[in-house]
């Protein structure tokens, strides 16, 4: 069967986990130290932070940021429900701005009509999240000036983008963001397993996600005589189990060093959908905007369903007779019940990002994908689509 997305593990990954297992630490040991130092020199970021998973990151942004009931955090209708659930968590309220047409990202000119329909009304605005959908960054040179002139926190939800360049920087995340967030699951580019991370520039933030991470607890050296005895250790924040274990970091460091052939492999197979869709008027391939480098987490293409004869349900049953499961990347948040019910939105509120999930279909795409594979896909995508 060919998925829409696998994790790619060799001998030197396994070897690695099993180094680990057999060692004195398991949990919580060195390789984590290790493969943060290797992340902070990847990402170029100041500081970072391992966690347990992607949504664990993104959850103790608004913590560490300070996010509490009455402000609002803007944010894409579409990408995975963590990057709006994490508002929630804090009590902070989501707010969605639509998605530009060609690179499927948060919309700046609307972002900052709804900012200033936000300031009309004396509310406050405490972040914005946006999401580098499918590898695609945002237009980051822009959020960063719109976040300065409204003295708005951005964050970078960059799940899908490690290894994308922006102006010809591969460490444009932290260069532009206050903080950012990874997810390093199984389908990702590369992968713990479950994992995640959080980088910032800011010490004071660093700190504070390091203490969360921990149950709220510091065992910091300076501390740990000062009362009782070695033993000793304090809980200052209403923190949680979000850490990550050695062994997932020793997966995390062997994985990170084939960054670079996993995204090439990637660039290969979306070139080759490129070629076999492009000009063709039934789809819609994905845009790259100038001076951007896309590592293609996703391979998200429109089928334009309005069209054809066949509907998206029965494209993807046929798709799946001959072994080739597709995905959807993603129902948009506003649509889904909780937020329907809680918020009342309806269909038509975000048009772009509605008409996008109307027609996208994610394509397989990861290193282990052949090349006869790729043009099966497409072969029996364009025969069924006929």
């Amino acid at each position: 069967m060919i998925n829409y997305g696998r994790h790619y593990l060799d001998s030197d990954d396994i070897g690695s986990v099993v180094k680990t297992l057999k060692s004195d630490f398991i949990t919580q040991g060195p390789y984590i130290k290790k493969f943060e130092n290797a992340l902070k020199k990847k990402i170029r970021s100041k500081y970072c932070s391992v966690l347990s998973n992607g949504t664990a990151a993104l959850h103790l942004v608004g913590l560490s940021l300070g996010w509490k009931p009455g402000d609002i955090v803007l944010t894409t209708p579409i990408s995975f429900l963590s990057t709006s659930n994490c508002i929630l968590y804090s009590g902070a309220t989501p707010h969605f701005v639509d998605i530009d047409n060609l690179s499927y990202t948060i919309d700046v000119n609307k972002l900052e009509k709804k900012i200033k329909y936000f300031k009309s009304l004396n509310k406050k605005i405490s972040a914005i999240i946006a999401t580098d959908f499918a590898g695609h960054p945002c237009d980051w040179k822009v959020l960063k000036s719109i976040s300065l002139k409204y003295n708005i926190y951005l964050v970078n939800d960059n799940c899908h983008a490690i290894g994308s360049s922006y102006h010809g920087d591969t460490g444009y995340a932290a260069k532009y963001a206050d903080l950012v967030t990874h997810s390093y699951h199984a389908v990702k580019h590369i992968t713990t397993g479950e994992g995640g991370a959080i980088f910032t520039k800011h010490a004071s933030i660093d700190r504070k996600i390091k203490l969360l991470r921990s149950h709220g607890v510091t065992r910091e050296a300076r501390q740990m005589f000062s009362n009782d005895g070695p033993w000793y250790y304090e809980m200052q924040e209403l923190g949680y189990n979000y850490r990550i274990t050695d062994f997932q970091c020793s997966l995390g460091l062997t994985q990170l060093k084939k960054l670079n052939k996993f995204l090439k492999k990637r660039r290969e197979i979306a070139k080759i959908y490129n070629n076999e869709f492009r000009g063709d008027d039934r789809f819609v391939i994905p845009k790259t905007n100038k001076n951007i480098h896309h590592s293609y987490h996703l391979y998200p293409l429109l089928v334009k369903f309005e069209k054809l004869k066949i509907k998206k349900k029965e494209l993807f049953k046929k798709m799946a007779k001959k072994k080739i499961n597709l995905q959807v990347h993603y129902i948009p948040i506003h649509l889904q019940p909780f937020y329907k019910k809680k918020y009342n939105y309806k269909l038509g509120d975000f048009p772009i990002a509605e008409k996008f999930y109307y027609q996208e279909i994610s394509l397989p795409i990861y290193y282990s994908l052949k090349k006869l594979e790729v043009y099966k896909i497409a072969k029996y995508l364009k025969e069924y689509c006929n």
